[in-house]
């Protein structure tokens, strides 16, 4: 064929082909197109480059497998015009097996982001060739197994995901950032009753009680700026007495003629916190009234348990009613 010096320089070349397409179909794939997506979003380029070409996903792996298998059947074909069959099995395996195959599936997926945006021009260059081989078996794979389903986690594998970053991460993400992601991924599946303060707990005032001196003092005490209204017989709620209504109030003014029904909301022991947090934040309140399956008041809850919960800590000395 060709002086042997040029077949052993194509043999290199095509060695290096065939070690490129099979790196490249390990690390293509095993980038996801959710993930290049959500890196183009933060305007990597490496992404974009890729993404282009990742997104056409079986006519990508009908290419690169038509390249390796083109490779490795030229490299074949090369050796053999070189020395005997039976040698140039034994080196064209040997090749194959450390340069083609060990070495690009070794180093490949460690850089799979840069080696695909480096050898971008290379796959949209065989592409080309291949098209018309590759093309019509890429639309029957199409046809057949449909769009590639994208990955998706679940709570508990996001939760997973944050503490392996934290704790391997180098300082992507500290340890606030995981207490308090892991909060807002958690704190949507526990209900009102799992956090509220239960009425046996709640400091409350009786609409027939009088605010004299002993009531303001006790009220000053306990520093509260909204106290429920509950009659413990009629086991009724009257609303909220909001303290700073007590300022330049006549004595002898009885709690249930100064309470106020605005800005009372009530709800039940069963309603999920995240619906809960959306109600509060919706009517501008930082106080509902809890209520059980009969309809009674059975403790309150605030916006302060809530964001304790997603935050995992103590916004404040325990104080509300």
């Amino acid at each position: 064929m060709y002086h042997p010096l040029v077949n052993i320089f194509i043999i290199l070349i095509l060695l290096a082909l065939a070690g490129i397409f099979a790196g490249l179909t390990l690390a293509l794939f095993s980038l996801k197109l959710s993930d290049l997506e959500r890196k183009m979003r933060g305007g990597n380029e490496q992404a974009r480059k890729v993404y282009k070409i990742r997104q056409q996903g079986n006519l990508l792996l009908c290419t690169l497998l038509l390249g390796n298998v083109a490779s490795y059947t030229g490299m074949t074909i090369f050796l053999d015009s070189l020395t005997s069959g039976v040698v140039a099995g034994v080196v064209a395996t040997s090749l194959i097996f450390i340069f083609a195959e060990i070495l690009p599936q070794a180093v490949f997926p460690r850089y799979a982001l840069a080696l695909g945006a480096k050898l971008n021009w290379l796959v949209w260059g065989t592409i080309f060739l291949f098209y018309p081989i590759s093309a019509p078996i890429a639309w029957v794979l199409n046809r057949l197994l449909g769009k590639e389903t994208p990955v998706l986690w679940n709570k508990k594998e996001l939760g997973e995901i944050i503490k392996y970053h934290e704790d391997v991460g180098d300082g992507i993400i500290d340890e606030d950032e995981e207490r308090i992601i892991l909060g807002a991924l958690t704190f949507s599946e526990l209900r009102v009753k799992d956090i509220m303060i239960p009425r046996e707990e709640v400091f409350y005032l009786q609409p027939q009680t009088i605010i004299d001196e002993q009531v303001t003092q006790t009220i000053k005490n306990k520093g509260f700026s909204r106290i429920p209204v509950y009659d413990p017989v009629e086991k009724t709620l009257t609303g909220l007495l909001y303290t700073k209504n007590l300022i330049g109030i006549m004595p002898k003014e009885t709690v249930g003629c100064l309470c106020s029904k605005s800005g009372l909301i009530r709800v039940k022991e069963s309603m999920l916190l995240d619906n809960l947090l959306n109600l509060l934040i919706q009517k501008r309140i930082h106080l509902a009234l809890v209520v059980n399956h009969t309809g009674e008041f059975s403790g309150v809850v605030t916006l302060e348990d809530i964001m304790e919960e997603i935050l995992k800590t103590e916004l404040e000395e325990k104080n509300e009613p």
